[in-house]
């Protein structure tokens, strides 16, 4: 597998991350440099990490991780979403607060949108890919991705504040059923 089908691969898989990015710099009512880098790096670092997970789990162990991965992973954003569309409706009196990095939130969110990219690097062990180029290109891809995911999510956040979290948090719960129907090959 060359250079261009790991970027698109890396391209793939970096769009529900993206996607969770943009949601992220909704809530943000002032944009800080530290806050989108720290975002893009957990996005792209689970994007680099999971494939590598995957890769050296192997064979072995496919069927038990493919059997629960889109459950474990609608669960998830579910959950975010969900939270996210119920804050939503809360007074919008949040103007001047800070914003407040979650890392835990964070971290779940990171989990969640890289999964798939768990069962990709099972995938790389079958068909001997160079993993160490992969996980770099996954990685990069989705960093970039991520951070502008934040930016353009900052921007329409600015403007539209409560209707921009829910449909972020719409968003979340859409992409988890997403994920969920391809688990159970619906769609």
């Amino acid at each position: 597998m060359g250079f261009v089908e790991l970027l698109l691969i890396g391209i793939g898989l970096a769009m529900d991350a993206f996607a969770v990015s943009v949601c992220k710099g909704l809530k943000m009512p002032k944009l800080k440099a530290n806050d989108m880098f720290f975002i893009a790096l957990f996005f792209g670092g689970f994007q680099a990490i999971m494939p590598l997970i995957g890769y050296f789990l192997g064979q072995r162990f496919e069927k038990y991780i493919t059997s629960i991965d889109h459950w474990i992973a609608f669960a998830l954003l579910a959950f975010i979403g969900g939270k996210m569309i119920y804050e939503s409706f809360g007074k919008d009196d949040d103007d001047d607060k800070e914003y407040k990095f979650d890392f835990k939130e964070l971290f779940i969110l990171a989990v969640a949108t890289s999964i798939d990219a768990l069962a990709v690097g099972i995938t790389f062990a079958f068909l001997k890919v160079d993993i160490i180029l992969a996980i770099v290109i996954i990685g990069v891809v989705t960093f970039v991705i991520s951070a502008i995911g934040v930016l353009i999510g900052h921007k329409f956040g600015a403007v539209y504040k409560n209707k921009a979290e829910f449909v972020g948090g719409l968003i979340l719960v859409l992409i988890g059923l997403k994920i969920l129907l391809e688990g159970l090959s619906i769609i």
